[in-house]
């Protein structure tokens, strides 16, 4: 296996006598960095001519420095400030990930001005804007940023956006102020307290109306140090990433985590979805990374483009030494493909990592931080967070304190109150298992959520992460995700999203294959193949490119229904 160049692994255990498990990591952190800009004052001296971000630009790149960055972050900062577009309320984000994007946002952050990306999908035609509407009505921002005026017409032009001032990076509209024009004022250097609201994040919303999660400029850089200590690698990294800046994976594990260490960020305007995947591949057979971060479906998407294109393989694998996923489990056939393709191309597999974690532990609270090739870990604790295991349900009950922590939710103390334990641990409803329970430094293994996992008719509990990875990763490359369904029904019931030109023969083998092995409430007796994919705009799908499974099964009403009804119909696949 190629050096990943990881730190040595530390595990403090504590044991309590009610069950509980505290598993802590001593590794030291470093303190150089306070707030979000602080990596980036000491890069635009130490570094300033190393390219900090870039975008694509025709069939090359628009490259920005350090030091220019620094500079038209500064020159922004100054036109904030003379148009008086500055206070406590915060900027909304409503733009793509983009060189523009991150200029106007560190630029409200120096100020100690919150901002607040929401996902594009939010705003852009065809969108349903009472997302947008709860989003505004929950920040109360006092101006608004998009990289292209145009592109979200509809929603600038909503009711409740109405007065909010507009900053447009293109494309501007009457009254709008342009990016160019902040660009042109005398800069400023600001920089905030430790203790000031840096980003508001919007939770997913799988538990209820998203909430906007506190991530302090202290929270957001410790993070981002906790991740650096995992590493005893002193060359920055180069990353190509297409994770939104509106979840905290591509807004703080990525982005600021390149920052910190001084790396490089080719920014990915792909998605893991088929019909956007290929401007990933583009990227990627002309930058070869060192780190390489996606979600699972982007994953096996990928996998299938390494097996039949030598030359992406050959500089992809080129000086990668840790691919990672987040956001869902990853297969453990995507990984033997992947790793195959390795050894045929360099003679060497690489190690695959995967990390846990929510918006509100900033995110990363535990990593794989080893050499490793089997997937489903959650890792351990990154340096300097203690994991609480809680038995509850007969699992453990996963709970995380650390300097990352978020400070809650803004404008809702009843839920922040809620989050934490009197301990200060914050709970994230999943469940964990230990992996080795005589050998804790082998980490730990997700368990499933304990909200979203149901009860069949029988009372046996249905774990739906175990599962879905299970039955999708057994089907093979015929399907793309799946919906897991039956609650009070007598068995468990599959809503399967065809891939491509997936087949169904290829489904019911697949699933047949699943079966062999499975049993109780993990065993599946009706599956039905979905004529449509997964719906982006109503948040179905997450920007992550995962299914949010309690809203799917909500929208899907109808279609369980035909998975369960008696006499079973032709469409569903019975075992």
């Amino acid at each position: 296996m190629r050096d990943p160049r990881y730190a040595p692994r530390r595990l403090d255990v504590e044991r309590r006598p009610d069950g509980s498990i505290l598993l802590h990591n001593p590794t030291p952190v470093s303190q150089a960095f306070r707030t979000a800009l602080d990596a980036l004052d000491h890069w635009a001296v130490a570094t300033p001519d190393a390219p900090w971000l870039a975008e694509r630009s025709g069939d090359g790149w628009r490259i920005v420095a350090y030091g220019e960055a620094r500079d038209r972050i500064e020159a922004i900062t100054g036109g904030l400030i003379d148009m008086g577009l500055i206070g406590e309320a915060p900027m909304l984000i409503l733009a793509r990930n983009g060189v523009d994007h991150a200029m106007i946002a560190f630029a409200a952050m120096s100020l100690g001005m919150p901002i607040a990306a929401v996902s594009p999908q939010y705003g852009l035609a065809g969108a349903d804007l009472s997302r947008l509407a709860h989003a505004v009505d929950l920040l109360a921002p006092g101006s608004v940023f998009v990289d292209d005026a145009a592109a979200f017409a509809g929603a600038l032009d909503a009711e409740f956006l109405t007065g909010t001032p507009v900053i447009a990076g293109r494309n501007g509209r009457g009254g709008d102020i342009s990016l160019a024009a902040l660009l042109r004022t005398e800069p400023i250097r600001a920089r905030p307290r430790p203790e000031a609201i840096a980003k508001l994040l919007l939770t997913s919303g799988s538990t209820g109306a998203p909430k906007a999660v506190m991530c302090l400029h202290a929270a957001v850089a410790a993070n981002a140090a906790q991740v650096a200590a995992c590493y005893d690698d002193p060359e920055p990294p180069v990353v190509v990433n297409q994770a939104p800046w509106s979840h905290s994976l591509g807004a703080n594990a990525i982005l600021q985590m390149v920052l910190h260490r001084g790396g490089t960020l080719y920014i990915d305007a792909g998605a893991p979805t088929a019909g956007r995947q290929g401007e990933t591949v583009r990227n990627l057979r002309q930058i070869a990374p060192t780190y390489h971060n996606m979600v699972p479906a982007g994953w096996d998407l990928l996998a299938a483009e390494l097996e039949r294109d030598d030359a992406l393989a050959h500089t992809f694998f080129s000086r990668v030494r840790v691919m990672q996923y987040g956001g869902a489990a990853l297969g453990q056939s995507t990984c033997d493909r992947i790793q195959a393709v390795a050894v045929r191309t360099v003679g060497e597999t690489i190690s695959f990592a995967s990390g846990y974690g929510a918006t509100e532990t900033g995110p990363t609270a535990t990593n794989v931080h080893w050499p490793n090739r089997t997937m489903g870990l959650m890792g351990l604790p990154v340096p300097g967070t203690t994991v609480k295991l809680v038995p509850a349900q007969g699992r453990l009950e996963f709970r995380v304190k650390g300097p990352q922590l978020s400070a809650g939710y803004y404008r809702n103390p009843a839920a922040t109150a809620a989050a934490y334990d009197d301990e200060g641990f914050y709970q994230l409803g999943d469940a964990a298992r230990l992996i080795d329970p005589d050998d804790m430094t082998q980490g730990l293994a997700f368990d499933g959520r304990l909200s979203e996992n149901f009860k069949l008719a029988s009372g046996t509990f249905v774990n739906v992460g175990a599962l879905r990875v299970a039955a999708v990763s057994a089907i093979g490359g015929a399907a793309s995700d799946a919906i897991v369904c039956g609650e009070n029904q007598s068995g468990v019931g599959l809503l399967v999203f065809r891939a491509g030109s997936g087949r169904d023969d290829d489904i019911r083998t697949g699933l047949e294959r699943y079966n062999k092995t499975a049993a109780g409430g993990a065993r599946i007796a009706r599956a039905l193949i979905l004529a449509d994919a997964p719906h982006a705009h109503s948040g179905e799908i997450t920007d992550k490119g995962y299914i949010n499974q309690t809203l799917a099964r909500v929208r899907r009403a109808a279609d369980i229904a035909a998975l369960f009804a008696d006499p079973a119909g032709p469409a569903v696949l019975t075992f």
